[in-house]
């Protein structure tokens, strides 16, 4: 089972993100900070990491890169409403995804299917 580690501060983002992605068959880990997503992945591993790039103390972009250190081959996904300028900061992995919020839940499942090519989001 594909287990994905769920970085995002807004709670009722975080939980809709959780279950949506848990209904599809996905094991999720959510976490309300970066620094407790951090601390998450020193502990247990995963394949996925799904962020929110806004975020207070620990931003998405500096988890992802501090991942990156703690396990190279971890699959990144940004979820942002500052596409724009993040696209911008070149400071992002070169494999990384980004989903611009607004979204649709079925676009979040069909981006991590693709990931790991899977077919879960006719289930949404």
């Amino acid at each position: 089972m594909v287990r994905i580690l769920l970085a995002e501060d807004d709670d009722s983002m975080r939980e809709y993100l959780a279950r949506a992605l848990e209904r599809t068959g996905y094991n999720v880990t959510a976490c309300e900070s970066g620094i407790v997503a951090l601390e998450r992945l020193q502990k247990e591993s995963f394949d996925l990491l799904l962020t929110d790039i806004v975020m207070p103390e620990l931003d998405g972009i500096e988890l992802a890169q501090r991942a990156a250190q703690i396990y190279p081959d971890l699959r990144v996904m940004f979820i942002t409403g500052f596409a724009a300028v993040t696209l911008q900061n070149g400071a992002m992995p070169p494999e990384a995804k980004v989903l611009s919020k607004p979204f649709h839940l079925r676009d979040l499942v069909l981006e991590v299917d693709r990931m790991f090519q899977s077919s879960s989001a006719a289930d949404l």
